[in-house]
C-alpha cells in the first residue's frame, strides 16, 4: 500500500499502521484519516515489513532519522500477528533511539494488556474501531507523549515551536477483571498502594488491582508529578492539600480530607522540598 497523505500541511503526525489483515489495516487507516492531527499514514502487513518501512528510503523518514527524530511519530499495531507478535515488535521498537509512540490494537483483552503497559504503550484500543472519538483520544495521547519527551508534535516542524495548545499527558492503565480489559486513565488516580508485586489504584470511581510493582509505577510516573511518600504509597503531588505533623510522624491529606496517608521518615525531606518547589506551594519546610 502507498502512504496516505491526509493533510498537505508540513505539520502533523506521521503514523505507521501494522496489521496482518487488510480489513484491520483499512479500519485503522479510516479512523486515522478522520483525525485532523494525522498527516501521513504508512502501512505494513507484519512486523518484518514494518521494520523495513521504518529503516527504508522513504525521503521523509530518512530526513526525520537524520534529524534525531523517530522515523514515525506513532505505530498503531495489531497484537495478534504471525511471526513477531505486536508485543514482540513493540520490544524491538522500544530499543530505537528515540522510539516511536506505541498504540496497540486487539480484538480481545488478555495478559498482553500488562505487557503493553510495561512497554510504555500510550493506549490500548479494542476492535472494532467504530468510535472515532476513542481513536482521537489515542492520537491526543500520542501528542502528549511526544511533548513529554520534547519531540515535535502536530503544529511543530523539526526545530520549530509548538503552534497548537499543549495537552496533558493522559496515559491509560489496562486492568484485567473477569476476562474484560478496562482502561483506567492515570488522571483519575488519587493514590496508589503497594500490595506485594501488585499495586492498587485508588481512583475517582473505585479501586483497581494491577500486576505492576509500585517501584515500576514510581519510575514511570515520577516525571509527571507522582511522588513516593512511603514504601507503600505513591501519590500525585498536585492532590496533596496538607502536610501534617503528628505524634507518629508526618501524614499527607489527599484532596479535601478525602484520605490521610503516612509519610515515612526517609521520604519526608524530599517530599517537603517538592512541595515547596511546587507552583501552588503554600507549604513551609
Amino acid at each position: 500500500m502507498h502512504p496516505t497523505v491526509t493533510n498537505e500541511s508540513a505539520a502533523g503526525l506521521v503514523v505507521l499502521c501494522v496489521d496482518d489483515e487488510r480489513a484491520g489495516i483499512e479500519m485503522i487507516t479510516e479512523r486515522l484519516e478522520g483525525n485532523r492531527h494525522v498527516r501521513k499514514i504508512l502501512t505494513a502487513f507484519d512486523a518484518a515489513e514494518a521494520l523495513r518501512v521504518l529503516s527504508g528510503n522513504d525521503e521523509e523518514l530518512v530526513t526525520r532519522r537524520k534529524a534525531g527524530m523517530p522515523a514515525v511519530d506513532a505505530v498503531f499495531c495489531d497484537l495478534n500477528m504471525p511471526g513477531l507478535t505486536g508485543i514482540e515488535m513493540g520490544r524491538v521498537l522500544s530499543e530505537f533511539n528515540p522510539p516511536p509512540c506505541l498504540v496497540f490494537v486487539t480484538g480481545v483483552g488478555g495478559d498482553e494488556a500488562v505487557d503493553a503497559f510495561e512497554l510504555g504503550a500510550v493506549d490500548y484500543l479494542l476492535k472494532p474501531l467504530n468510535d472515532q472519538a476513542r481513536v482521537d483520544k489515542a492520537v491526543d495521547r500520542v501528542i502528549a507523549k511526544l511533548r513529554l519527551n520534547n519531540l515535535p508534535a502536530p503544529g511543530t516542524a523539526p526545530g520549530g515551536g509548538v503552534a497548537v495548545q499543549d495537552e496533558r499527558d493522559d496515559e491509560v492503565i489496562p486492568v484485567e477483571l473477569a476476562g474484560t480489559t478496562k482502561l483506567v486513565a492515570r488522571k483519575s488516580v488519587r493514590w496508589v498502594e503497594a500490595q506485594g508485586d501488585y499495586a492498587r489504584l485508588y481512583t475517582t470511581d473505585g479501586s483497581h488491582l494491577v500486576r505492576i510493582p509500585l517501584a515500576q509505577l514510581e519510575e514511570r510516573w515520577g516525571k509527571v508529578g507522582f511522588v513516593r511518600i512511603h514504601r507503600s504509597y505513591l501519590v500525585p503531588l498536585n492532590l496533596i492539600t496538607e502536610l501534617r505533623m503528628g505524634a507518629s510522624g508526618y501524614t499527607v491529606v489527599i484532596g479535601s480530607e478525602e484520605k490521610e496517608l503516612p509519610v515515612s521518615r526517609r521520604h519526608t525531606r524530599e517530599l517537603k522540598d517538592k512541595l515547596v518547589r511546587s507552583p501552588r506551594a503554600g507549604f513551609g519546610s
